[in-house]
């Protein structure tokens, strides 16, 4: 499981504005995310980097799977594993009573 952002969401959001913003100022996109990533205290470049790429999925502007889409695969992956659990506990509880139909009883 991912540990969560240090980051608060909105400085999040503020520094890929900014990277759009002030990216026509630079060479190359790296070196916006480098100056925007230094001026926000953000640790690493690379770190603003994801932001931005994960931004560009979300907006369509590029391939790969969404916030949205990701959070719904770890939802259907947690139900997968609980519906795994209760059908394990089903098959133990229907074979027991399966061996208690077929054992002989006797009256008394």
């Amino acid at each position: 499981m991912a540990r969560p952002s240090p980051y608060p969401v909105e400085l999040r959001k503020r520094a890929v504005r900014m990277v759009a913003e002030v990216r026509p100022e630079y060479d190359t996109e790296w070196a916006a995310m480098k100056a925007v990533a230094a001026k926000l205290g953000i640790g690493t470049t690379e770190t603003l980097r994801k932001w931005v790429r994960q931004d560009q999925i979300d907006n369509g502007a590029r391939p790969g799977t969404t916030t949205e889409e990701s959070a719904q695969i770890k939802a259907m992956k947690k139900e997968i594993a609980e519906l795994r659990r209760a059908n394990e506990i089903l098959k133990a509880a229907a074979s027991f009573f399966a061996a208690e139909l077929d054992r002989p009883h006797t009256r008394s």
